[in-house]
């Protein structure tokens, strides 16, 4: 439980999980991934160490490349070839993040889809819901509920990546907060159909670096719609920390990003400790400062580090240059991986500079 739980944003429901342990020695997980650009932070990091945990937990676990779903969603130019390109890049850099590939299944989309079995599931999710419900649960898309240009294929959507949870017969569906309405969806046409029901985990979406931009509507619930629209996105360079950055643009991003002095709250840069260099408790974060300024910090919890910035005890800029230099060390492994395995990361780049 502790494994499966922690640095989540919301397990639906923690009653179900612990029966589901108890009672199944090798539970079925999954995560689902579109294929759109360089893994950033959140994706990498975040929903990496997620699976890490599951993993260790004991579960069966699917990393499930959804190659058809991209098409559907215009990504990489809504090239079939680029984003088969993609699917190597996403699986050689989870191997990069430190997740075994003898512990991990991957499957993409397509592999599954070729069955009768699939598309009847499929076409009984549809059945099971409405052309509403369908639109709202967009947003799993990254499209806001309200968006008018939509194809016929996007409201397919929703249906198949339900269907995909049903197919592979799993026991949880894990995802970012912003997937919450597929996860939904599938519990809803669960108990309509007397099929099992997922049990749903959540992490939290990682914000990008720079300020809160223009607010989306991504979700009835504000405070939800809130965190979609600042997440970290591939869409915005500026925002965003990728898996495989050098230390130099690490630094340099570092230094441009939105960090408000005393403020926790929307703050990127606390949340990047929280989330990510203190999720385990084993680090400490060591702060270099001139002894004219207090001098080195060495901070051993989360709490201490937010106690300390929000009594104003802690600069920005060293805040910032911490948590850089930090990430720096963590990241280390992976660009060593491409270093010695350069052309799936070399032929992604080719498609991000040429789409």
């Amino acid at each position: 439980m502790e494994l499966v739980t922690r640095g989540t944003e919301e397990v639906i429901t923690r009653d179900e999980l612990k029966t589901l342990l108890e009672t199944k020695s090798r539970p079925r997980a999954y995560w689902g991934f579109e294929l759109s650009g360089f893994l950033h932070l959140g994706t990498g990091l975040v929903c990496g160490n997620k699976i890490k945990d599951f993993i260790e937990a004991g579960f069966d676990f699917t990393i499930y490349l959804a190659d058809t779903h991209s098409y559907i969603n215009r990504k990489l130019g809504g090239s079939w070839d680029n984003i088969r390109v993609a699917c190597d890049y996403f699986r050689h850099s989870f191997i990069a993040l430190g997740i075994d590939p003898n512990k991990a299944r991957y499957v993409r989309a397509s592999e599954i889809m070729n069955r009768f079995e699939y598309w009847f599931k499929a076409i009984q999710v549809a059945k099971s819901s409405t052309i509403n419900r369908m639109r709202r649960a967009l947003t799993i898309m990254g499209r806001e509920m309200t968006e008018d240009d939509v194809e016929a294929a996007f409201l397919w959507y929703p249906a198949l990546q339900v269907a995909d949870i049903f197919e592979l017969d799993l026991h949880v569906a894990a995802g970012g907060l912003d997937q919450r309405k597929a996860h939904m969806l599938a519990r809803d046409v669960a108990t309509k159909l007397g099929w099992r029901a997922p049990i749903s985990v959540h992490v939290p979406l990682l914000p990008g670096l720079t300020e809160t931009r223009q607010r989306m509507e991504y979700d009835e619930d504000e405070r939800i719609s809130a965190k979609i629209s600042d997440k970290m996105s591939k869409s915005l360079p500026e925002s965003t920390i990728t898996i495989h950055d050098s230390p130099e643009q690490i630094t340099e991003k570092m230094k441009k990003a939105f960090c408000p002095p005393k403020q926790v709250e929307g703050n990127p840069i606390t949340e990047i400790a929280r989330l990510i260099l203190f999720r385990d408790r084993k680090i400490s974060l060591k702060i270099k400062r001139p002894a004219k300024y207090g001098g080195t910090l060495e901070m051993q919890s989360y709490a201490e580090l937010e106690k300390t910035y929000l009594e104003g005890n802690l600069h920005p800029l060293d805040l910032k240059q911490a948590v850089g230099d930090a990430l720096i060390e963590v990241l280390q492994p992976v660009r060593d991986y491409f270093n010695k395995n350069p052309e799936p990361l070399e032929a992604m780049k080719r498609i991000v500079i040429t789409r």
